[in-house]
C-alpha cells in the first residue's frame, strides 16, 4: 500500500512540475487592436523565436530569447517596414558582427562587438563602397583607415 501512495505522490509531482514547466505561446495586442507581440513564454520568461510590432502593423525586431534574455540572431526594423540593422546577441549582449543599413536598405556599417562594446573593426560604407575602416578595443578607437589600400596591406587582406 505504501508503494502505491510512493508511486500516486510522485506522479502527482511529475504532472505538477511537468505542466508548469511547458511553453505556451503569447500573443500581446495594442490598445488599437493590432498584435504587438508574440513568443514563446517558458517559466514567465521570454523563451525561443519573438516577433515584435510597430501599432502600424509592420515589424519592429525579431529574434530569440533564452530565459528571458535576448540571444543569436535579431532583426531590427524602422517603422516603414525597412531593414535598419542585424546582429547576434550573447546572454543579452551584442556580440560579433553587426550590420548597420541606411533608409534604402544599403548597407553603411559593418561592426565586429564584444559585449555591447565595438571591439574590433568597423567597416564604413558609401554608396556600396568601403571608404573607411576604423579598428576598436573595448568601445575606444585604436586606428582609422581612410585609404583602404593601406588597410588592406597592413592586414594582408588582398582579396577583401
Amino acid at each position: 500500500m505504501r508503494y502505491i501512495q510512493y508511486f500516486i505522490i510522485n506522479l502527482f509531482f511529475f504532472f505538477t512540475l511537468n505542466i508548469y514547466a511547458q511553453k505556451k505561446y503569447q500573443k500581446n495586442y495594442f490598445d488599437n487592436g493590432n498584435l504587438q507581440s508574440e513568443g514563446w513564454i517558458q517559466d514567465n520568461k521570454k523563451t525561443g523565436y519573438w516577433k515584435f510590432y510597430y501599432k502600424n502593423g509592420n515589424t519592429e525586431k525579431k529574434g530569440h530569447y533564452n530565459k528571458g534574455r535576448v540571444n543569436k540572431y535579431w532583426y531590427f526594423y524602422c517603422e516603414k517596414g525597412v531593414k535598419k540593422s542585424e546582429g547576434h546577441f550573447v546572454n543579452g549582449k551584442r556580440n560579433n558582427w553587426w550590420i548597420l543599413y541606411d533608409e534604402n536598405q544599403q548597407i553603411i556599417h559593418k561592426r565586429e562587438l564584444k559585449d555591447n562594446l565595438k571591439n574590433g573593426y568597423c567597416l564604413c560604407y558609401k554608396n556600396r563602397e568601403l571608404i573607411k575602416v576604423e579598428e576598436y578595443k573595448n568601445g575606444k578607437k585604436i586606428k582609422e583607415w581612410t585609404n583602404i589600400k593601406s588597410f588592406k596591406r597592413r592586414n594582408n587582406l588582398f582579396g577583401f
